[in-house]
C-alpha cells in the first residue's frame, strides 16, 4: 500500500472511531430530556437542556485553549481519553444522579474541545492540497452516519413504549456506553504518516496542509484567533455560524423530544424519535456528499450562495411544517406527553419529513460556511475554524438554555429571523470573497 493509501486508511478509521463516539452520543442528546422526564426518583432533578447548554457553554470557552493541550499529549492520546469523557457522560444514565450528570456534562464540553481539535490535526497531517476534499469528504459521510445507527437502535428498542422503565434506560444507556468505548480504542489503529519520508526535497506541492502535530495545533493562538474576530469578513460571516448554532440545538435536542411527547402521533411517539434522528442523519448526508462534491476545489461550480439559500429555505418549509403539526408546549410538556394539537392532526410524515429538512439545510449551512473560511482565511485556517467553533457553540448553549422555559413557537420564530439575517450576511461575505480574488488579494 502507497503513502495515499495509508493516509486515506487512517482517515477512514478516523471516521468509523468518531462514528461510534457520536452513534452514542448524539443518539444520548436526542432522547436525554425525553428519558429525563421519565424518571420517578428523589435523587435527581436535572435538565437535559440544561446540560447541553454547560456542555457547548465550556466546548466554547475551552476551543482557543484546546491546541495546548493537544501540542502537550498528542493528537492520538488527546481523542482517547477526550473520547472517555463522552463515554462516561452517556453511563451517568444508567445510575443518574444529579451532581454527576452535571459534572460529566462541564468535562465532555472540555473534552469536546480538545476532542474536535485533534481530529482536525490528524486530518490535516493526512491530506495535502489535492486530497483535503476526499478525505474531509470520508469522514463527514461516516461521521453523519452516526445519526442513523442509534437513532435505528432507539426505533426498536423503544417501539410500543409509551413510558421508558428503568430497564428500557440502562439497556439502552449500557450499550451506547460500550458503543462510544469502541470507538475510543479505534483511535490506537491510526498511524502517524511518514510525512518526511514520502516528500521528495523541494516538491512542497506534496507537503501535508500541515507538516507537524506542534506545528498544527500551536497555529491558533487565543491573540491570534481574537484579531481575525474582528475582521469584516468574520464579522459578517458570525451571524451565518451563530444560526448554525442555534439550529443545532433545535434538530439535535429540542425537535426530537417534541415528536416524543405528541400523543397525537400515536403510541409509539416514543420510537419515531429515533426515527426522526434517521431522517435528519439522512438529510445531512445527502446534502454533505453533494454540496461537498459540488464545492470540489474552492467555489465549486454552483457557487456558495445558491447552496445557502436552499438550506434556508428548506429550513423555512420545515418551520412552517413543525408550527402546524407540533404543539407549541411540546419541548416542556411532562412525561406523559401533550395531548394539544396545532392547526393541524398531527401527522407522522410530515414530522419525519421535517427532520430530513433539517438535516438537509442544516448540511447546506455547514459545507458552505467549512468552505468560504478555508478559502477566505486559507494562509490562516487553524485560528478562522477555532473561532467558528466558538461562536456555534456559544450560540447552541444560549439555545439550550432558553429551550428550557420558550415554547415552540417562539424558538421557530427565533431561527426564521437568525436564519434570514445570517444568509443576507453570508451572500455579503461571499460577495466580498469573490470581489478580492477578482483583484488577486
Amino acid at each position: 500500500m502507497g503513502p495515499d493509501g495509508k493516509k486515506l486508511v487512517n482517515v477512514i478509521v478516523l471516521g468509523v472511531a468518531f462514528m461510534f463516539i457520536f452513534t452514542a452520543f448524539q443518539t444520548c442528546g436526542n432522547i436525554e430530556q425525553t428519558v429525563i422526564k421519565s424518571l420517578n426518583s428523589t435523587t435527581f432533578h436535572a435538565s437535559g437542556y440544561t446540560s447541553m447548554a454547560v456542555i457547548y457553554g465550556v466546548f466554547s470557552a475551552s476551543n482557543l485553549l484546546a491546541p495546548s493541550v493537544v501540542a502537550v499529549a498528542g493528537a492520538q492520546l488527546s481523542m482517547f481519553f477526550s473520547g472517555l469523557l463522552y463515554s462516561a457522560y452517556i453511563a451517568v444514565f444508567v445510575y443518574p444522579y444529579t451532581w454527576s450528570f452535571y459534572t460529566a456534562s462541564v468535562l465532555v464540553g472540555a473534552g469536546a474541545a480538545v476532542l474536535w481539535t485533534a481530529q482536525g490535526n490528524v486530518l490535516a497531517l493526512n491530506s495535502d492540497q489535492h486530497t483535503i476534499g476526499r478525505n474531509s469528504g470520508v469522514f463527514w459521510a461516516l461521521l453523519q452516519c452516526s445519526l442513523l445507527f442509534g437513532n435505528l437502535f432507539i426505533f426498536f428498542a423503544w417501539r410500543g413504549h409509551e413510558h421508558i422503565s428503568d430497564k428500557d434506560r440502562q439497556t439502552v444507556f449500557i450499550s451506547l456506553t460500550v458503543i462510544s468505548l469502541v470507538g475510543c480504542f479505534l483511535f490506537f489503529l491510526i498511524r502517524k504518516p511518514d510525512a518526511e519520508a514520502e516528500i521528495a526535497p523541494g516538491d512542497e506541492s506534496e507537503a501535508p496542509l500541515l507538516p507537524s502535530d506542534s506545528d498544527n495545533v500551536t497555529l491558533c493562538s487565543p491573540v491570534r484567533a481574537c484579531k481575525m474576530l474582528v475582521t469584516k469578513e468574520m464579522l459578517l460571516l458570525s451571524l451565518s455560524i451563530a444560526y448554525t448554532g442555534v439550529e443545532l440545538t433545535f434538530y439535535s435536542g429540542v425537535y426530537g423530544t417534541c415528536i416524543g411527547a405528541m400523543t397525537g402521533l400515536g403510541a409509539d411517539a416514543k420510537s419515531l424519535m429515533g426515527l426522526s434522528g434517521i431522517c435528519v442523519g439522512l438529510g445531512e448526508i445527502l446534502g454533505g456528499g453533494v454540496f461537498g462534491v459540488l464545492n470540489k476545489g474552492g467555489r465549486g461550480r454552483v457557487g456558495r450562495n445558491p447552496v445557502v439559500l436552499l438550506g434556508l429555505l428548506s429550513h423555512y418549509v420545515a418551520f412552517y411544517l413543525i408550527f402546524i403539526n407540533i404543539a407549541d408546549d411540546a419541548p416542556l410538556a411532562p412525561e406523559e406527553g401533550t395531548e394539544l394539537t396545532a392547526f393541524i392532526r398531527p401527522s407522522v410524515g410530515v414530522a419525519l419529513l421535517c427532520s430530513f429538512l433539517l438535516g438537509l439545510g442544516d448540511s447546506c449551512f455547514n459545507t458552505q460556511l467549512l468552505s468560504i473560511i478555508g478559502f477566505t482565511f486559507r494562509n490562516n485556517s487553524a485560528p478562522a475554524f477555532a473561532i467558528f467553533k466558538f461562536i456555534q457553540s456559544i450560540l447552541a448553549a444560549l439555545a439550550f438554555f432558553y429551550s428550557n422555559f420558550l415554547l415552540l413557537h417562539w424558538q421557530l420564530l427565533i431561527m426564521v429571523v437568525l436564519g434570514f439575517a445570517g444568509s443576507l450576511s453570508f451572500f455579503a461575505a461571499e460577495w466580498r470573497a469573490q470581489a478580492a480574488a477578482a483583484d488577486g488579494i
